[in-house]
């Protein structure tokens, strides 16, 4: 059974020595993983682990929790970095009001300038979204794109009109959690043709793991959950989520 782990960070502080852990996730049956950016530094690291190992992505993006000190000059350098060859998606981009209330205006404008640059690059973007799902929602309609929600906060509301808009779902740990009120439910309503799984590491470490440094060893609980709710086995749902991954993504 292979995995594909459609988000994680790598490039985080968290990881001193990536090198290590992520030939043991190879081993462990992860068979491709993206390390996503979120700024120009973070995005830059990102490309440079992708290019030591054949089974590692990048993401390119500048994120809604990262543009403080946002010039606009950084547009074009993201593009310029969206063009290496293991640059996968233009992400994670988005919009953030839960962290973020005060600078909507720039969040939006953000946003708006990294998606006009997914569609110049033929690339799909990967969405964080918090708090902001009708912005969210506005912008996309506005500006046609295509991508993933990632780490899909659980509200029945962006799903459906995520879906109907064309992009697939990516869920991680809170799908595990015990106080995930409706995970259930969101699992259900969303076509297994559109689901990734992705762990966010080092962050949202899945039940029984929370608390611990997360990794992309720990995407099988992910697939586990889905499989449960769905009833249908674990490999099932493995394989066509690494499928989907590789469509949405365009990679061989």
């Amino acid at each position: 059974m292979e995995l594909f782990d459609s988000h994680a960070h790598y490039n985080d502080e968290k990881f001193a020595n990536e090198t290590e852990i992520v030939e043991e996730i190879y081993k462990a049956g992860v068979t491709k993983l993206i390390t996503a950016g979120y700024n120009l530094e973070t995005t830059k690291k990102a490309i440079e682990i992708a290019n030591i190992y054949d089974f590692v992505y990048a993401t390119a993006g500048i994120s809604p929790n990262d543009i403080d000190d946002l010039k606009e000059e950084y547009f074009e350098k993201i593009k310029t970095l969206a063009k290496d060859e293991k640059v996968i998606a233009i992400g994670e981009i988005g919009l953030d009001y839960y962290w973020n209330k005060e600078n909507k205006d720039i969040q939006k404008h953000a946003f708006i300038q990294q998606i006009k640059i997914a569609n110049e690059l033929d690339l799909p973007i990967v969405i964080h979204t918090r708090e902001a799902v009708q912005d969210t929602l506005e912008i996309l309609k506005t500006h046609k794109t295509r991508g993933v929600f990632h780490c899909c906060p659980l509200n029945i509301e962006l799903i459906k009109e995520g879906l109907k808009l064309g992009f697939y779902i990516s869920f991680a740990g809170p799908i595990t959690f015990k106080n995930s009120k409706n995970a259930n439910q969101v699992i259900e309503y969303v076509p297994l043709e559109k689901m990734l799984i992705e762990t966010d590491s080092p962050y949202l470490s899945p039940e029984p793991l929370r608390g611990t440094r997360n990794d992309s060893r720990n995407v099988k609980y992910i697939a586990q959950k889905i499989a449960d709710v769905k009833n249908i086995p674990l490999e099932e749902v493995a394989r066509i989520t690494y499928e989907n991954a590789k469509k949405v993504f365009n990679i061989e």
